[in-house]
């Protein structure tokens, strides 16, 4: 997680790799809603497990991005894009939408967690130089 000492300032201790994991659940959880009606109309899915599968990975992303607190949240976040992609089985568009999807995670979660190593390793320095 966050390195930072608790001394530092609340904004030291903010995660971006939260912030932009969570940005990119709470989109997917949208996109992964209206898939059940595609699922229905275009996909000749029945109806349950249309919306089972849609509306339950849309509710899984709504409620995993509330907690990326959590380190094992993240885990949760990359089954829900596996998930993603597998709706392509059922509308073939699901791969490609799943799968930009899973690249915004992938890099959401890789960049975040650089800028929070680098943010940590600065307010560190700056921490010693204050004593």
């Amino acid at each position: 997680m966050n390195d930072a000492p608790a001394e530092l300032p609340a904004e030291a201790r903010k995660s971006p790799r939260r912030g932009m994991c969570a940005a990119v659940l709470a989109l997917e959880s949208i996109a992964l809603g209206l898939s059940s009606p595609v699922m229905i109309f275009l996909g000749d899915v029945a109806v349950a497990p249309a919306l089972v599968l849609g509306l339950g990975l849309a509710v899984g992303c709504f409620v995993v991005a509330g907690m990326l607190r959590a380190e094992w949240a993240y885990h949760v976040g990359s089954a829900l894009q596996v998930g993603a992609v597998c709706l392509g089985f059922l509308v073939p568009i699901m791969f490609f939408i799943g799968g930009l999807f899973a690249l915004l995670w992938a890099t959401a979660y890789l960049l975040g967690r650089k800028i929070e190593t680098e943010r940590a390793a600065a307010w560190h320095a700056w921490a010693a130089e204050q004593e």
